[in-house]
C-alpha cells in the first residue's frame, strides 16, 4: 500500500470517529484473545464495530470481537480494541498497526497492551499474569519498514524503553496492594499461526524470553514510534517446557486467558484510575 493511502486510510477512520464521539480518549486499552470481559466496565460505552470505520481490517481470530468501545473508566477517558489483528491472519503489518495510528491521532497518550502467551520460564504458572518489561522482535517484520511519515514520528525511534518504567512499577503496586500474584518478564514475539515445537521454546528461552506470543510487539513499535506510553501484560495460558511440552489447543489458551484475564482487568482498573 502506498503511504500517501494508507495516510488518507488513517485520517478518514479519525474523522469517521471524531464524529461519533464527544470526547477524544487519552488511555488506549487492546484486548487480547479472551481479555474482553474488561469492556464490561465501561461506563457510557459507545461501541463501533470494526466494519462500519473506513479503512478499519476486521478481526478474524477466536475470542475476538471486533468493535471499539469508547467510554470512561473511573472518570477517565478511554477507548477499548475489543480485538485485535494478528499478522497470522493474513494483513500487513501496516493494517496490523492501523489502530494504533488511529488512536495517536486521536490524542492517545497512554497505550496498555494485553494478550495471551505461553510461559517459558519454568518458574511461571498457568493463570497468574505477566507484566512486561520488554519485548523481543522475532516476527520476521517490522511495521516501520518503508517510507517514515515524519508528522507521525522519528526515522529511527529509540526502543531503551519499550515499555515504560513508571507504569510498570505502578502495575506491580497496584497488583501487590490487591493481593494480585503477578510475574514480570520479556515477551517474544513470533509470526504464528502454529504453536512452537520444543526445539523452539528451548531456543526461546536461551535467548532470554520468558514469555511468547504472536501479538503485540508491532503495535508496541508503532506506539513508542509515535510517542505513547506503554504498559503490557500477558496472561500466561501454558506451559513452554520443551522437556514435558503437552499438545495445546486455542480453547485451552482462551480458557487460561480468561482467568488470568480477571486478575488482569483489576490490575488495569486500579491502574487507569491512578493515571
Amino acid at each position: 500500500m502506498e503511504v500517501k493511502e494508507y495516510v488518507k486510510r488513517v485520517n478518514d477512520a479519525v474523522e469517521y470517529l471524531k464524529g461519533k464521539i464527544s470526547e477524544s480518549p487519552r488511555i488506549a486499552i487492546i484486548l487480547g484473545s479472551g481479555l474482553g470481559g474488561i469492556a464490561e466496565a465501561v461506563e457510557e460505552p459507545i461501541s463501533i464495530p470494526y466494519s462500519e470505520i473506513p479503512g478499519f481490517p476486521v478481526s478474524t481470530a477466536p475470542g475476538h470481537k471486533g468493535e471499539l468501545v469508547f467510554g470512561k473508566l473511573h472518570g477517565k477517558s478511554v477507548v477499548l480494541m475489543n480485538g485485535r489483528f494478528h499478522y497470522y491472519e493474513g494483513y500487513s503489518m501496516k493494517e496490523v498497526t492501523f489502530p494504533i495510528r488511529v488512536f495517536q491521532l486521536l490524542g492517545v497518550e497512554v497505550l496498555i497492551v494485553t494478550n495471551a502467551a505461553g510461559g517459558l520460564n519454568p518458574d511461571f504458572q498457568v493463570g497468574v499474569p505477566m507484566i512486561i518489561v520488554d519485548h523481543i522482535n522475532l516476527m520476521g517484520d517490522n511495521p516501520l519498514i518503508g517510507p517514515n511519515v515524519d508528522e507521525w514520528g522519528p526515522r529511527f525511534p529509540d526502543m531503551s524503553e519499550a515499555y515504560d518504567k513508571d507504569l510498570v512499577k505502578l502495575a506491580l503496586e497496584v497488583a501487590k496492594e490487591l493481593g494480585i500474584k503477578v510475574f514480570q518478564g520479556v515477551y517474544v514475539g513470533l509470526a504464528g499461526p502454529n504453536f512452537e515445537t520444543a526445539a523452539e521454546y528451548r531456543m526461546l528461552r536461551k535467548l532470554g524470553a520468558d514469555a511468547v506470543g504472536m501479538s503485540t510487539v508491532p503495535e508496541v513499535i508503532v506506539a513508542k514510534h509515535g510517542g505513547l506510553k506503554v504498559l503490557g501484560l500477558s496472561a500466561i495460558t501454558d506451559k513452554g517446557d520443551p522437556d514435558n511440552l503437552q499438545p495445546l489447543t486455542a480453547e485451552e489458551v482462551l480458557e487460561n486467558a480468561e482467568r488470568a484475564g480477571r486478575a488482569m482487568a483489576k490490575i488495569i482498573s486500579e491502574v487507569v484510575r491512578r493515571l
